[in-house]
């Protein structure tokens, strides 16, 4: 389905009852809603209505006018599809720059939310700060598209394990980095470069699970430890030898973790 939002267009799937309980899934910097397929079906058969996002310049959404976002920008895409779609509170799961989404969520419209599950993320801009991202912005400016970083992203988020053995699933996922438009990847390394709320975490008050893959060099461990210290009451779980997206290569294992974590939260 398609939102239009001052003159750009928002994509997103909305599957499940319209009477079940929403689950709303934010996916990674250069990824898209397809980075969740692995969790739709087991969430549907569990009785979940499950609401997913392209994230502007991304998927099916485009970037619309400028190429640097803030995260506050980002989160109110969110919350004009829930206008759009009738729905007053989600449970919400964010991978990366999705998680970031969602911290930003617990603090600047807490009232939409009924709990949250960050995936994979960071409180603050990743290690190396602005000389990261130059370096990938004029990359992918010099060559008109995101494939130089596709490789390199790719060793970030999936196993070598992986790739062996499900090189179909390893080529779709490289193919939509690939495909990720050079505004809207930029428009959220802008939005990443500029996000720190550290000093704010205390301030969110719902309940909040923090996962995250124990090798993952994107969003370190330490980052995403930092954030499930600081939310009062927060849980966390680690899957061990899993990298920045275990719900693709640890699907299994990821889906059962989400679906025992938004059981118990389940209204």
């Amino acid at each position: 389905m398609l939102l239009n939002l001052a003159g750009r267009r928002l994509c997103f799937d909305l599957l499940g009852p319209d009477e079940a309980p929403v689950v709303c899934l934010a996916h990674a910097l250069s990824a898209d809603m397809g980075v969740w397929a692995e969790q739709v079906g087991p969430l549907l058969a569990s009785g979940w209505r499950v609401l997913r996002l392209d994230m502007r310049g991304h998927g099916g959404s485009t970037p619309g006018e400028g190429d640097a976002y803030t995260m506050s920008e980002l989160a109110r895409d969110v919350v004009a599809v829930l206008d759009f779609a009738g729905i007053e509170r989600v449970h919400f799961a964010g991978l990366s720059i999705g998680g970031m989404i969602g911290q930003t969520l617990g603090l600047e419209h807490a009232h939409r939310l009924h709990s949250l599950m960050l995936c994979d993320t960071a409180p603050a801009n990743i290690p190396g700060g602005k000389n990261v991202w130059d370096e990938r912005f004029a990359a992918i400016r010099s060559a008109g598209s995101v494939e130089p970083l596709a490789d390199a992203t790719m060793d970030r988020w999936l196993t070598p394990a992986f790739k062996a053995a499900q090189p179909k699933r390893w080529a779709q996922v490289w193919s939509t980095v690939a495909a990720t438009s050079v505004e809207g990847y930029v428009g959220g390394g802008q939005a990443i470069l500029h996000f720190d709320v550290r000093d704010k975490l205390s301030a969110i008050d719902m309940p909040t699970l923090v996962v995250w893959g124990d090798e993952d060099p994107g969003t370190p461990p330490e980052g995403n430890a930092f954030i499930a210290d600081h939310i009062p009451g927060a849980q966390r779980h680690i899957f061990p030898g899993a990298r920045h997206v275990p719900m693709v290569e640890y699907s299994d294992e990821f889906s059962g973790v989400m679906l025992s974590w938004l059981g118990r939260q389940k209204l």
